[in-house]
């Protein structure tokens, strides 16, 4: 069961040993430990820091510590200016951690940052495709840079192009694209040379609700091929459409990380369920009222208002004992709590709080 801790080590806890390193030992020990297999984790994150300094010192991530399992999508989930971009620019060895250290397969992020961009791939949010140039050509071009064999990279240019439905467009400029066409072309582009792991920073960013339903099946396509994807977003539909396991991140830090159905548990109220009825009586809800899984029951008008850990256990129950007493209802409808929700139940803020951007000055926030 996932935790709202300061710091989470999440993975397989009950074999995990987290090992901490400092200083100039911390250089040769993260080898060693990076170059040994780890179970079913592919990335493995140790106390990363990453701290700015200029006019003032500022804790982009702050001590966050968790694994991603092999061939999973793992949601990092924020608000602008949370981190998460910061965390994946050091996965991807564009930054230098602080401090701490980070496993990506069998190679340190400081160590090896030549064998880390050889088994990756990365989306970044801006767009980096040559619109003068054709689908064809941007995917041609990037084949050679990341080094896919002459032989075979015309095949897989046009397999990604079918994968995508643009093959009818492979000649065509991508100036005449549309948002999302282009986006579903630069996914795939980083894709050409069979990554193991896919880095998705914001891909649906700035798109239409049609053009991002069109990525997200164009990233379940490329999980299905077993590559593991990290996906940042503050898009919370997404995440949950998308991903096995969340992480939530704010001002640096990680707050908690679990898959959905256990995160959603984090908030006491549970599942709202609401009932019409015509008629209701003090038995009914004595009865109501005596199931564990309840916390509260509320009438309010003509609605029976019902907050329970897990509404879709409880209401066979509920609409059993309208049955015994004979007792019509009208309308039944449950609400889960949505990952906004949960967001809000953690920081106290809703995700879009213009608060939540601001970079973090030195120092540590509370907890909550």
């Amino acid at each position: 069961m996932v935790q709202p801790l300061q710091n989470i080590s999440v993975g397989n806890s009950q074999e995990q040993t987290t090992q901490k390193f400092s200083g100039r030992d911390s250089v040769h020990a993260a080898s060693n430990v990076c170059s040994t297999p780890y179970g079913e984790s592919i990335i493995r994150i140790d106390h990363l820091t990453k701290i700015f300094k200029n006019q003032r010192t500022v804790i982009a991530v702050d001590d966050v510590t968790f694994d991603v399992k092999r061939g999973e999508i793992f949601g990092l989930l924020g608000p602008n200016g949370a981190g998460k971009s910061t965390i994946i620019r050091m996965l991807t060895t564009l930054l230098r951690p602080t401090s701490g250290t980070a496993c990506v397969d069998t190679y340190d992020i400081s160590n090896n940052p030549e064998k880390i961009r050889s088994i990756i791939g990365v989306c970044p949010q801006n767009s980096t495709l040559d619109v003068e140039l054709t689908a064809y050509d941007n995917l041609e071009f990037y084949g050679k840079l990341v080094n896919v064999p002459d032989g075979a990279l015309d095949d897989r240019i046009w397999q990604l192009l079918e994968m995508t439905e643009l093959a009818d467009r492979a000649h065509m400029k991508v100036q005449t694209f549309s948002g999302g066409m282009r986006r579903k072309l630069e996914i795939v582009r980083a894709f050409i040379h069979h990554p193991l792991i896919l880095f998705l920073d914001e891909p649906t960013i700035g798109l239409d609700p049609e053009s991002r339903r069109e990525v997200w099946q164009q990233i379940s396509k490329l999980n299905e091929e077993k590559t593991t994807i990290i996906l940042t977003t503050h898009y919370m539909d997404e995440a949950e459409k998308l991903c096995q396991r969340i992480a939530f991140v704010d001002r640096g830090r990680l707050i908690a990380l679990d898959i959905l159905d256990n995160l959603k548990r984090l908030i006491p109220e549970g599942d709202l369920i609401e009932i019409g009825f015509e008629r209701i009586n003090e038995e009914v809800l004595s009865a109501i009222r005596e199931n564990s899984l309840i916390n509260s029951v509320e009438v309010k008008e003509g609605r029976l208002h019902i907050s329970a850990k897990n509404g879709s256990m409880v209401l066979p129950a509920i609409v059993a004992i309208f049955e015994k007493f004979s007792l019509p209802m009208s309308s039944i409808s449950i609400h889960s709590p949505s990952l906004e929700d949960v967001f809000i139940y953690l920081t106290g803020k809703k995700l879009d709080d213009p608060s939540n951007g601001e970079n973090q000055p030195s120092g540590r926030r509370k907890t909550p």
